[in-house]
C-alpha cells in the first residue's frame, strides 16, 4: 500500500484524534525508518521518545521471537518467569522494593496516585490529595488529565476527580503555599518533556524531598519519559540524586512494545494488598521478555554512557545555531529542547520534508529525543537539516 491509501484507510475509520503528518511508516532500523512510498527519515523523536535502542534492535527482536515460541500471555493468577526477572532487574537497580506492571505510563501514574490514596487512607491519617506542577503531563485517562498541570487537556471532561491540586513547577514557595492538612503525594517529573523540556532544579527537588519528610508525605517521580536511560542515567532521578517513594516508567521500558511500571519502596508498597489493584494484561509474558532485554542492553551495551556523550555533542550542536531563530538549548541526556522565537510546526514540517522526524513542544520548543544508540554522524546530519530549515 502507499502512503496516500493507507492516510485514506486511517481517516476513513479511526477517530481524528492526532494530528498526524502525512506519511505512513512502514520499516525502521536503527535510528531509520521509512515510509509507504519508500522515502527515509532520521527519527529524532524515537516515535514519541519510546524506541529507546531504536528500531529493529537485534536483541529486542530476538527477545519477542524466542517468548513468542514459549507463550505470549501469563494470568496474573499465575506466575510468570519474564515478569519476575524483569521486576527483579529493575528493583535491583534502583531504590524500588515492589513493582506493578501494567500498558502504559498513564496507566503507571494511575497505579501510583491509587497507591498514593491507600496509604493516606491507611497508614496516612485520611489524606488524599495529591499536588502536582504546572506545565506537567501524567496521561489521558480522567485522573491523570487532572493530574495534569495542563488546562487545555482537561477541557471538556468535566467533572474531574477531587483531591489535585497545582503548584508552580520549581518553585518551592508556591509549592509550600499549596500545600493542606489533606497533602498526602507531591507528583512531578525530573525533567518536563511536553511542558517544554523544562528540568526540575537540584535544590527544587532537595526541598520537596524535605517537606515531604517532615509532613509525612510521598514523593512520586513520573519518569515515564525520563526513565530507561533517556537522561543519560538508567533513571531520572539519579542526576539528582533525589529519591523518591514511587517511580513510574514506560515507553522505553519496552522500546516499542506496550508497558508501564510502578516502583515503590517497601514502606510504601505495603499499603496495596491482595485485589487493591489489577491488570489483566500488565506485566504480560512477551512484553516482559522484552523488558529484560531493555535493561540488560542499557546496563551492558554502553548504550547509557553513549546517551550522556551524545546527549552533550547534540546540545553543542545546537548551540551553535542560536543565532538562527533559536533563543536556547536545554535538556539533559539525549532529551533535548530548543526553543524558538516563534511557533515551530513550519520547522517540523519542513524538516520532515527534508528526512528528519522531530517534534514541537509547548509551542515553541523542538523537542530532539532520537534513540539513545544515535551516532555523531546521525547528529550532524539532523542538525544540518534543522540549520537548513532555519536559515530557509
Amino acid at each position: 500500500m502507499t502512503n496516500q491509501e493507507i492516510i485514506a484507510l486511517n481517516d476513513r475509520f479511526l477517530f481524528p484524534l492526532y494530528a498526524r503528518a502525512p506519511i505512513a511508516l512502514v520499516r525502521g532500523e536503527g535510528c531509520r525508518v521509512w515510509d509507504a512510498d519508500g522515502a527515509e527519515y532520521l527519527d529524532f523523536f524515537a516515535s514519541t521518545v519510546v524506541t529507546a535502542l531504536g528500531h529493529a534492535h537485534p536483541k529486542v527482536t530476538k527477545a519477542i521471537v524466542e517468548q513468542a515460541a514459549k507463550i505470549l500471555h501469563v494470568s496474573n493468577l499465575h506466575h510468570s518467569e519474564p515478569q519476575a526477572h524483569l521486576a527483579q532487574l529493575l528493583c535491583e537497580n534502583s531504590f524500588g522494593d515492589r513493582v506493578f506492571f501494567c500498558n502504559s505510563g498513564a496507566e503507571a501514574n494511575e497505579a501510583a496516585i491509587k497507591l498514593a490514596r491507600k496509604y493516606g487512607s491507611e497508614l496516612g491519617d485520611g489524606r488524599f490529595e495529591i499536588l502536582t506542577a504546572t506545565g506537567s503531563f501524567h496521561g489521558r485517562t480522567i485522573a491523570t488529565i487532572t493530574a495534569t498541570g495542563q488546562e487545555k487537556v482537561r477541557r471538556g471532561f468535566q467533572p474531574l476527580p477531587e483531591g489535585f491540586r497545582y503548584f508552580a513547577y520549581n518553585d518551592i514557595a508556591a509549592l509550600e503555599a499549596t500545600l493542606s492538612p489533606r497533602t498526602i503525594a507531591v507528583m512531578i517529573e525530573p525533567l518536563q518533556g511536553e511542558g517544554g523540556i523544562v528540568a526540575a532544579r537540584p535544590e527544587f527537588l532537595r526541598r520537596v524531598r524535605q517537606l515531604c519528610d517532615e509532613r509525612g508525605m510521598l514523593l512520586i517521580y513520573d519518569e515515564v519519559q525520563t526513565g530507561m536511560g533517556r537522561l543519560g542515567s538508567l533513571f531520572g532521578y539519579e542526576r539528582s540524586g533525589v529519591v523518591p517513594d514511587i517511580m513510574t516508567l514506560a515507553k522505553g521500558l519496552g522500546t516499542g512494545v506496550p508497558i508501564g511500571a510502578m516502583l515503590a519502596n517497601e514502606r510504601v508498597a505495603r499499603a496495596f494488598t491482595l485485589g487493591s489493584h489489577a491488570s489483566t494484561f500488565g506485566g504480560n509474558a512477551l512484553t516482559c521478555a522484552v523488558g529484560v532485554a531493555v535493561v540488560h542492553t542499557l546496563l551492558e551495551d554502553g548504550v547509557i554512557e553513549n546517551c550522556e556523550k551524545q546527549g552533550r555533542y547534540l546540545r553543542e550542536k545546537l548551540q551553535a545555531l542560536k543565532s538562527k531563530r533559536i533563543r536556547d538549548v536545554r535538556g539533559d541526556g539525549l532529551l533535548v529542547g530548543a526553543e524558538l522565537d516563534a511557533p515551530g510546526g513550519d520547522v517540523v514540517e519542513a524538516s520532515r520534508k527534508r528526512g528528519l522526524l522531530i517534534n514541537c513542544t509547548a509551542e515553541k520548543v523542538l523537542r530532539f529525543a532520537p534513540p539513545l544508540i544515535v551516532s555523531a554522524v546521525e547528529i550532524d546530519k539532523a542538525v544540518a537539516i534543522v540549520a537548513e530549515v532555519l536559515g530557509a
